[in-house]
């Protein structure tokens, strides 16, 4: 299997984010900026995209995201936990509406048993609300092909809670109602 180009689905997340109004941060770890990197590669692309984070170390994760150290101390760098932080994080941190975070062992080292190499997390969320986590295990199919699919797995979540309309409830609450 080829690994998509992320261009197709950069054009899909900034035609839906621009049509609802929506800016978007990037927190990343082991892609180094590849998702922003593909969403600013297209023109015009200025009008959506807020800005990215990368945070390839603890220490950056903490003063740029401000991700607790208890986590990293607790959970590690590449956990759900700290997937959640940096993305809530980034929210904290911008002017965006929807943020991706991407931590996980791109390899080819760096792996252990309980955190192999390929195991990948994401956390996406909306300011007012919503938020998709997501666990892959990419497996060691070398660090290029582990990196991109990342990219294509955070662009597919971004796209998917961008589409989620607000529930009622909190529509209703933020009118006043």
């Amino acid at each position: 299997m080829t690994d998509p180009s992320p261009r197709a689905a950069a054009l899909r997340v900034l035609d839906l984010c621009r049509a609802r109004g929506l800016l978007v941060a990037t927190a990343e770890s082991c892609t180094g900026g590849l998702v922003v990197a593909a969403l600013t590669e297209i023109a015009g692309s200025s009008d959506v995209v807020d800005r990215g984070f990368v945070t390839y170390s603890n220490e950056a994760k903490q003063a740029m995201l401000g991700v607790p150290e208890a986590i990293l101390e607790r959970h590690g760098a590449v956990s759900a936990a700290t997937a959640k932080a940096m993305a809530t994080g980034a929210l904290r941190n911008s002017r965006a509406d929807i943020t991706v975070a991407i931590t996980g062992i791109a390899g080819p080292g760096g792996g252990s048993k309980d955190k192999p190499v390929g195991l990948v997390y994401f956390a996406v969320a909306k300011r007012g609300g919503g938020f998709i986590a997501r666990k892959r295990r990419f497996g060691a199919i070398g660090r290029r092909r582990v990196r991109l699919r990342s990219v294509a797995e955070a662009l597919h979540l971004i796209e998917r809670l961008a589409r989620r309309r607000r529930r009622r409830r909190a529509a209703a609450h933020e009118r006043g109602m």
